[in-house]
């Protein structure tokens, strides 16, 4: 029989009744038997209000069920006389809290012998767990009576109080559809979540219109990023990289990490938007039918994660105060929620373990519910939410077919709008995807949807010519929005405020470092406009424009750097540009100290590198130094000299005894113990490269470690390293080598690498084109997985026929079977990854694993 499970809006009310009026109290170790209603000189409750009371208990217990006869009166008969003798024993309310629900209903039980001879087995059963039902409900009273119960017994407390929460969620499964009223609701909300977030900002198209929003389709733009499993110790190969909303086909609770600006949040909204039309792909359809809780952490980092109830009001949405009461508990309990969890590292270090903490709360209530979690790769330790069931999943840099679609997909957004230079487009397209493979530095920045916007952005905005270094971008950016957009538009009039980029740029920076300092991804209005008047008074330019709240009118209007949330909030375009303007004012403000002391945090690693880069040299070593200054032990002191090795790429002048002393201090950081470590290694930059222990001098194991850093390291150095690992026979290692050439230029890899890998059962990857047209120049190989979108007529020519023997399929080439194999006379298996669907026409001969 499945367990009984009262409803807590139902039944506390009636356990209420068995205790009467009782004041909270911090008392612990009272006698039940003097707290019960229906005892003492002058009790509130009768025997015969006992026998009414457990009818109601065994009428809500039955919902759905039956009992034979008139059992059902019997069974209130028996459970009345054993909930009559809470008022006999000597047990506290401790001692009860200690025993849990079932162990003090044995107790009870065990005192009226024999009360349940007469019912049936079936009705006995039912009695039994009913009575285990009410005691969870009367020790859940006991606790909120007595909050001292909970500090004693915080363990038992807990359980109990879940075990309470989980009753109700039961109580709202057994409801056979949704309300009228809840179905109305729903209709319109999805409605709204597809509007919200069916646009997207592809960052730094310049609008000529004013008029014309800043901001495109969603179905037009969107790019499907790949994403790989966490590498773990396992010696097997790892799992191919294949596209991010793929890579969740199967899973039910997903912790997504991701560098700044590599489309974490543009997924967390195709996801949003697909499950709300109904329109998902075939891989993802355990979504169809659910609803989507977009839940920007940034937007309730200092509050703490939301109660269900909460969820809408806690991220501004517009139709919160309309929603049916408990609307949110049902979709959860009846596991129809999407949960879409973005940007944990937008909350301080410090909460983010309560953020934790109360997320797993609401999954363990509500259990069978979809979880994404997206945050940067350093936010969150590994397995940081392993035990909750999470796999981690981690979006990779962009390919160079990836690149190319994103360039094409941004010329054409360009097209819609009032350019002149829409004839040009075609070339300077053309001209950038040319280029970027051929230049190191553009191919190290255009890694990410964010670096590639800006890069087009610019592109077009300097006919061609590029900055090429990070700090040079984002300068170049400013310049392109905040001094030449407005008026190379011939957007004079917008507004009364006439003034140059410096002013702006000033007071941009000045909130943007207002929000640092709070540790506050978002400012209110009144927060942002109360910053601006602070400093108006110093700059002249801006102070005779207008009031403080004009002032930040233009500023979010003009400036495309600003935007307001449906509350009022305001916050930075992207994460990135907010760091990039708040380094400059700390190093502006000299505060070298407040950068310091939090520098072993790692939401303040991308400011700390930008300082670097704007400070200037004896500022730049007074940085570093205190990077590695003495103070700090453990992860805090290797995260800070680490960052000061990976800020060494940023620097344009530095004394040489503090650059040789870096590297003193971390050349001996660089030997990762685990595969995790290895992966997080990569972060650092091209710096580590220097660090390294030499090839030879290291063991198999090391080796494979090692190289799982420095594939992820785009840099020409790198490929030399990698190269001198190439001879080794370790199968996880090589498939480490042969999975690297993605990042790198392809036919040198190939000549300096891949050609020499010991093929014997290697499955060699091709994630593009020139990929295969390069293994087909090497002859082809044996064994090949497919690990990019490709035809089958490209397949089919760039395979080498005589020589292809294993073929691993790891991404889905789309409808149709796999007759074309019969052009492959020595293949003799094929392997498909299990997340692919089912695949047909595989030509006799050939053994399928999957």
């Amino acid at each position: 029989m499945e367990p009984v499970r009262l409803p807590s809006s139902a039944t506390a009310p009636l356990v209420a009744k068995l205790f009467g009026a009782q004041p909270p109290t911090a008392d612990t170790d009272e006698l039940i038997a003097g707290l019960v209603s229906f005892r003492g000189v002058s009790p509130q409750c009768s025997y015969g209000d006992l026998d009414r009371l457990a009818a109601e208990f065994v009428r809500l217990g039955l919902a759905g069920r039956e009992l034979p006869g008139t059992e059902a009166d019997e069974v209130a008969s028996v459970l009345a006389r054993t909930l009559a003798i809470m008022g006999e024993l000597d047990t506290t309310d401790v001692l009860a809290v200690r025993l849990g629900p079932q162990d003090y209903a044995r107790r009870l039980r065990a005192e009226v012998p024999g009360a349940a001879r007469e019912l049936s087995q079936e009705s006995a059963c039912f009695h039994d767990s009913l009575l285990v039902a009410v005691c969870l409900h009367v020790l859940n009273l006991l606790i909120d009576r007595s909050p001292g119960l909970a500090e004693r017994l915080p363990e038992r407390s807990h359980r109990i109080r879940q075990l309470v929460d989980l009753g109700d969620v039961a109580a709202v499964r057994r409801r056979p559809a949704p309300s009228p009223q809840d179905a109305e609701f729903e209709e319109r909300y999805l409605r709204s979540i597809v509007g919200k977030y069916n646009r997207v900002t592809i960052y730094g198209i310049d609008l000529p219109n004013p008029n014309t929003p800043d901001n495109w389709p969603l179905d037009a733009t969107y790019l499907s990023l790949g994403a790989e499993f966490d590498a773990t110790e396992d010696p097997s190969p790892p799992e191919p990289v294949m596209p991010a909303d793929r890579a969740l086909a199967g899973q039910e609770r997903v912790l997504l990490r991701g560098v700044a600006g590599s489309g974490k949040t543009t997924l967390v909204q195709w996801l949003a938007v697909s499950t709300a039309r109904g329109q998902l792909p075939e891989e993802l359809e355990p979504l169809r039918g659910r609803i989507p809780f977009v839940l920007p952490v940034r937007r309730f980092a200092r509050d703490g994660f939301p109660n269900p109830d909460d969820f809408l009001t806690a991220v501004g949405h517009p139709l919160a105060a309309e929603a049916p009461e408990g609307w949110v508990v049902r979709v959860l309990a009846e596991e129809r929620a999407l949960l879409l969890i973005d940007g944990i590292d937008e909350a301080p270090e410090g909460r983010r373990d309560e953020l934790r903490d109360q997320l797993r709360r609401v999954l363990r209530i509500y259990s069978g519910n979809f979880c994404l979690v997206t945050a940067r790769p350093p936010a969150v330790g590994a397995e940081w939410l392993a035990d909750e069931g999470f796999n981690e999943l981690s979006l990779v840099p962009m390919t160079r077919d990836q690149v190319a679609s994103f360039i094409t997909a941004w010329h054409h957004a360009a097209r819609t709008d009032e350019g002149k230079d829409h004839r040009k487009l075609d070339d300077y397209r053309e001209k950038l995807v040319q280029s970027i493979p051929l230049y190191r530095e553009l191919r190290g920045l255009a890694t990410n949807p964010l670096m590639c916007g800006l890069i087009c952005a610019l592109n077009r905005d300097r006919s061609g010519s590029l900055p090429k270094g990070r700090r040079e971008l984002y300068e170049a950016a400013m310049e392109m929005l905040l001094q030449r957009r407005d008026p190379e538009r011939r957007v004079l009039y917008a507004d009364e405020v006439s003034v140059q980029r410096a002013p702006r740029e000033r007071l941009l920076r000045k909130l943007a470092y207002r929000m640092l300092v709070d540790q506050r991804p978002v400012l209110d209005e009144a927060a942002a406009v109360g910053e601006i008047a602070r400093h108006l008074p110093a700059i002249p330019a801006l102070a005779r424009q207008g009031s403080p709240e004009e002032i930040f009118s233009h500023l979010l209007q003009r400036t495309g750097l600003l935007r307001a949330q449906q509350d009022g909030a305001v916050e930075f375009v992207h994460r990135t540009v907010q760091d990039y303007l708040a380094a400059k004012e700390a190093v502006e403000r000299r505060a070298f100290g407040l950068l310091l002391e939090h520098a072993h945090e790692p939401e303040w690693e991308e400011v700390i590198r930008m300082a670097v880069a704007h400070a200037r040299p004896s500022e730049c070593a007074e940085l570093l130094e205190g990077l590695i200054a003495p103070g700090y032990t453990g992860f805090q002191r290797n995260r800070r000299r680490l960052l000061a090795a990976a800020c060494l790429e940023h620097v344009t002048e530095l004394d040489p005894e503090t650059h040789a002393r870096i590297r003193r201090e971390t050349q001996n950081m660089v030997r990762p113990s685990n595969i995790a470590a290895a992966r997080g290694l990569g972060w650092v930059g091209p710096i580590v490269l220097e660090m390294l222990p030499d090839p030879g001098t290291v063991s198999d194991d090391e080796a494979h470690r090692l190289a799982v850093t420095v594939t992820r390291i785009n840099d020409d150095a790198a490929v030399h390293y990698l190269a001198s690992l190439r001879d080794r026979s370790s199968l996880p290692l090589r498939a480490e080598l042969a999975r690297g050439w993605r990042n790198f230029d392809t036919e040198r890899y190939a000549d300096e690498v891949i050609r020499h890998l010991d093929p014997e059962g290697l499955y060699f990857p091709v994630t593009e084109r020139v990929e295969l047209a390069v293994l087909a120049k090497l002859g082809g190989r044996e064994c090949v997985q497919i690990a990019g979108h490709f035809t089958v007529d490209e397949l089919r020519e760039g395979l080498v026929r005589e020589r292809l023997t294993h073929l691993w399929l790891a991404y889905d080439l789309g409808a149709g079977g796999l007759e074309w194999l019969e052009a492959f006379p020595k293949l003799t298996t094929l392997r498909v990854n299990p997340r692919l669907p089912r695949v047909t026409g595989i030509p006799e001969g050939i053994r399928l694993i999957s």
